[in-house]
């Protein structure tokens, strides 16, 4: 076996028990035997709250628990597959053997991961908002391929993506969109994208093809579910309804259904404008709100934990955390952990989970300075 691929089963081996230790493996089944039961007693659903959060446990541990067989079922064929081809003189089954093991080690990797994800909401669905900065047009424009970015990043997660609201540029792009991404871990992985993201290239916009830095920020909040209680005085909150801006039909475009909630003693502003009926772009305001004071007070948690490491995360317009220059070369650069990309085609269609999986990684973690910016 080549010393890359003995390499890789090694690092898959040590993840895989890394994942039984998380997981409580010598437990496990008993849980999942217990869960089993409880999802197959009719009384369950008399209480929908305690039956949703059985069945959320229930489903977690079971993919948790068939994820880990699978890594090493696939381990295992990949080594067989190795040794049959060595033995045999066989080159078709030693490289089928090692793209095995690559895939396995790539997945275990990954779960390992996702092992971080073990804050409050951090399994929830996620809100992900994107505004332009100053800038005008070329904002706007840049705000746009961000917003594009993201939705392409969820699609490749297999999360159920919802554009929710969007103010066009006047020229080009957008002002600014609110997405809905549901899909176990949704918050959980986009949570580390909050901030400003910068853009350097040549401007399409300009005739006469000069360099231009183009700001756009991004929000990231957690979808509050019915575990999490979150009270709000109706008394405390102004609520203007406007005509939505986007398409949709001659019923979108010339009746007040868009929703705006302004929360006045935190300042927090959500809209909706995506469904025709006032009244479903309310309740999807209401509860973006809920999402975005629940979220500010996860912040504050944070900040009384450990207020020299929130200093580093924190979420502000003036704190950028990515730089993606596409002239006078091609790199992205994520300037708290280092991380590069020289294929930012490939970050701008949605290749994002080196950048969420190091900055997450950081967050549990600590350590690490704030890395220098790039031109």
């Amino acid at each position: 076996m080549r010393a890359e691929i003995q390499s890789l089963l090694e690092a898959a081996k040590q993840s895989v028990g890394l994942l039984r230790r998380h997981l409580d493996w010598d437990t496990v089944d008993r849980r999942l035997g217990e869960l089993n039961a409880k999802s197959e007693d009719p009384e369950l659903w008399n209480d929908p709250e305690a039956a949703q959060s059985v069945m959320r446990e229930r489903n977690a541990l079971d993919d948790a628990v068939a994820a880990i067989r699978k890594i090493e079922s696939d381990l295992d064929d990949g080594v067989t597959l190795i040794e049959l081809g060595e033995a045999e003189g066989d080159q078709a089954s030693i490289t089928e053997g090692e793209e095995t093991i690559r895939r396995a080690a790539a997945e275990a990797a990954r779960r390992q991961v996702e092992t971080l994800l073990a804050g409050e909401a951090d399994s929830n669905d996620t809100y992900l908002e994107v505004h332009s900065g100053a800038g005008g047009t070329e904002s706007q424009d840049w705000a746009q391929m961000l917003a594009r970015m993201y939705a392409r990043w969820g699609e490749k997660r297999g999360f159920k993506v919802e554009l929710l609201e969007q103010q066009d540029g006047e020229e080009a792009g957008i002002k600014g969109a609110t997405f809905l991404m549901k899909g176990h871990n949704a918050y959980g992985w986009a949570k580390t994208e909050s901030g400003v993201h910068r853009l350097v290239r040549i401007s399409p916009f300009d005739s006469n093809a000069r360099r231009h830095t183009s700001f756009a920020s991004v929000w990231v909040y957690p979808v509050v579910d019915d575990r999490i209680q979150i009270d709000i005085k109706e008394s405390d909150c102004r609520i203007d309804t406007f005509r939505s801006s986007g398409a949709g039909g001659q019923h979108v475009n010339t009746t007040d259904s868009a929703v705006r909630i302004t929360h006045i003693p935190s300042g927090i502003v959500v809209a909706c404008q995506q469904e025709r009926s006032q009244h479903k772009n309310r309740a999807t305001a209401w509860n973006m709100l809920r999402a975005r004071l629940y979220e500010a007070e996860l912040k504050k948690r944070e900040e009384k934990a450990n207020a020299e490491q929130a200093a580093k995360t924190d979420i502000g317009w003036g704190h950028q955390i990515r730089s993606y220059v596409l002239q006078p070369y091609q790199l992205v650069k994520d300037l708290r952990t280092g991380v590069t990309s020289t294929t930012p085609s490939d970050v701008l269609d949605g290749d994002l989970d080196p950048f969420m999986e190091a900055a997450l990684a950081q967050r549990v973690y600590g350590g690490g300075e704030e890395v220098e910016d790039i031109d």
